[in-house]
C-alpha cells in the first residue's frame, strides 16, 4: 500500500498550481485573452540625457515706466498732514508763544499747530510716517506732563542764557519723538533757529560721500552731499528768522560772500556746492552764535546711532568711530557740556527701541544718570563684558534724562475725546472705555492706545 502524502505537501502543490487569468463569473475566455507584455527598459545612448528638455521662458518685460532714482525713497518717506474727510474740532487752540509758557493749564489737551509751524516742521522731517498724522483734518499734538517740563526748561535757558541738554528714553511706542517734534514746535514758535537730525543712521551707515578735514588731529571727517542736503533743511525750516539776519564776520571761505548776505543766502550757497557744505557749515555756526543772535535748538533722533563705530573706512580700511564724523562730534561736544551757546539753547536726543542698536554704552550711561539725579547708588559696569565704548559714555555724562512712561488716564481721555471730535473714534468716550483701553495699553503707553482704538478691527 502506497504512504500517502503528507497534508503539508498536497498544500503546496496545489499553491503551485497556475490560476487563470480570468475573474469569477467573467464569461472572457482565457484562451482569447493576450498576454501580459512586459516593456522592456529602454537602451540609453551614452550622453543622451534622460531628463525632459523644457525651454525656459524669457522673462517678462516691465510694461510700465521704471521709477526714477529716489522716488521710491520720496514715496517711502511720503507724510500726509491733513485728511479732508476727517471733522474739524471746534475750539481747537493753536500753540502760540504766550501759550509756550504756561503749559499747565492745557494738561490733558490737545493743540494745533499753525501753519507756519508745520511748514518748519515738514522742513526738517520732524515728522514720523507712523505717528499717524494722516487721520485728522490738521497737525495737533497732546499736551502731557513731560511737555510742560521740557517747555519750561526751554522758556528758562531763552531767558538765562544757558546750554539745555536732556536725552529722552523710554520705552517703544511712549512718544519720545513726538516730544522731540513739541519741542521743535515750541522752538519755532519762539522765534528761535532749529536743526534737526531726523534719522540719526543716514549719518553712519556709509551711504554718503565723506572725505577728511585737512588740519585736525586726529582725522576728522566730512561729509559733503549730507551737508549740503541739511544746508538747505536748514534754510528752508528757518527761513522767516534767517532771513532777518546778515553776516557780522568775515569767514575764509573758498567761494566769495558778499559781506550784506543774509544768512539764509549762505546757506544755500552751502546747499548749491557740495565740496564748500562743511567750511560754509562752520561760517553759518560762528555767526547764528555770535553776540545777539536767537536760541538755537538741535535735535537727534535714534541717538544710539551715534554712539558708536560707523561704517565709513579710512585708508587702513578700519572702521571710523561715530565721534569722528564732523557733523556728529559738533553735536557730542555740546552734548557732552565741552561747548556752550552763548545766546542760549538746547541740545536734545531721543533713543530709539523699535530699530536702533542696542549699546550697553548708552545703555550704562542713561541708568547712572537717572540714579545720579534720584541720589542712587550707580551700576557699575559689567566685569564680565567688552562691548563698552567710553567715549560714548563720556558724551552723556552731562546731559540730563527724562524718561517717558505711559499716559494718565486723564491724558489718555483728553487724547481720545480729541479723536472722537475729529470723527476717527466712532465709540462713547466714558470712564470705563478710557479705563480698558489704558489697561489694553500697558498702562498707557500712547502707541498702543492708538492701535487699540483706531487701527484695529475686530
Amino acid at each position: 500500500m502506497a504512504t500517502p502524502l503528507p497534508l503539508n505537501c498536497c498544500r503546496q502543490k496545489c499553491l503551485s498550481r497556475p490560476f487563470p487569468s480570468t475573474r469569477s463569473f467573467s464569461t472572457t475566455s482565457t484562451q482569447l485573452a493576450l498576454p501580459n507584455t512586459i516593456k522592456k527598459a529602454g537602451v540609453t545612448v551614452k550622453g543622451q540625457k534622460k531628463s525632459a528638455r523644457i525651454k525656459s521662458k524669457a522673462p517678462p518685460k516691465p510694461s510700465g515706466k521704471p521709477p526714477m532714482p529716489g522716488e521710491r525713497k520720496a514715496l517711502r518717506k511720503r507724510i500726509v498732514l491733513s485728511n479732508t474727510n476727517a471733522l474739524e474740532v471746534d475750539g481747537l487752540v493753536d500753540l502760540s508763544r504766550e501759550m509756550s509758557g504756561s503749559l499747565e493749564k492745557q494738561v490733558g489737551k490737545v493743540v494745533g499747530l499753525e501753519g507756519a509751524t508745520v511748514d518748519g516742521l515738514r522742513a526738517v522731517e520732524a515728522f514720523k510716517t507712523t505717528q499717524g498724522w494722516g487721520l485728522f483734518r490738521r497737525p495737533s499734538v497732546l499736551i502731557r506732563e513731560e511737555s510742560v517740563q521740557l517747555g519750561r526748561r526751554m522758556v528758562g535757558v531763552e531767558q538765562k542764557k544757558e546750554t539745555l541738554r536732556v536725552v529722552v528714553d523710554g520705552a517703544r511706542g511712549t512718544g519720545k519723538s513726538m516730544l522731540l517734534l513739541q519741542a521743535m514746535a515750541t522752538a519755532f514758535v519762539r522765534g528761535w533757529i532749529v536743526l534737526n537730525v531726523p534719522e540719526a543712521q543716514e549719518v553712519v551707515n556709509a551711504v554718503n560721500d565723506y572725505a577728511a578735514i585737512p588740519g585736525t588731529t586726529p582725522t576728522l571727517w566730512s561729509q559733503p552731499t549730507y551737508t549740503a542736503n541739511w544746508l538747505a533743511q536748514i534754510a528752508k525750516a528757518n527761513g522767516p528768522v534767517l532771513n532777518t539776519l546778515k553776516l557780522s564776520q568775515k569767514h575764509n571761505l573758498p567761494i566769495s560772500v558778499p559781506s550784506d548776505t543774509t544768512l539764509t543766502r549762505l546757506c544755500e550757497l552751502g546747499a548749491r556746492d557740495s565740496d564748500v557744505a562743511w567750511p560754509i557749515f562752520q561760517a553759518f555756526w560762528a555767526e547764528i552764535t555770535a553776540p545777539r543772535r536767537p536760541p538755537i535748538l538741535m535735535a537727534v533722533d535714534s541717538l544710539s546711532y551715534i554712539m558708536d563705530l560707523s561704517q565709513y573706512r579710512d585708508p587702513d580700511f578700519n572702521l571710523i568711530h561715530s565721534h569722528d564724523l564732523g557733523l556728529v562730534k559738533h553735536f557730542t561736544d555740546y552734548l557732552a557740556g565741552a561747548r556752550t551757546l552763548p545766546n542760549g539753547g538746547a541740545f536734545l536726543a531721543a533713543t530709539s527701541r523699535s530699530h536702533a542698536p542696542v549699546s550697553l554704552s548708552v545703555n550704562l550711561a542713561i541708568t547712572q544718570q537717572v540714579e545720579r539725579q534720584k541720589g542712587e547708588q550707580l551700576t557699575e559696569r559689567d566685569p564680565y563684558e567688552r562691548k563698552y565704548d567710553q567715549r560714548a559714555e563720556s558724551s552723556l555724562k552731562a546731559a540730563e534724562v527724562l524718561i517717558l512712561k505711559g499716559l494718565s488716564k486723564v491724558e489718555a481721555r483728553g487724547l481720545m475725546e480729541y479723536w472722537a471730535a475729529s470723527g476717527v473714534l466712532r465709540q462713547r468716550v466714558d470712564e470705563r472705555t478710557v479705563a480698558e483701553k489704558w489697561a489694553l495699553a500697558g498702562n498707557g503707553i500712547v502707541g498702543e492706545i492708538q492701535r487699540g482704538a483706531l487701527r484695529m478691527r475686530i
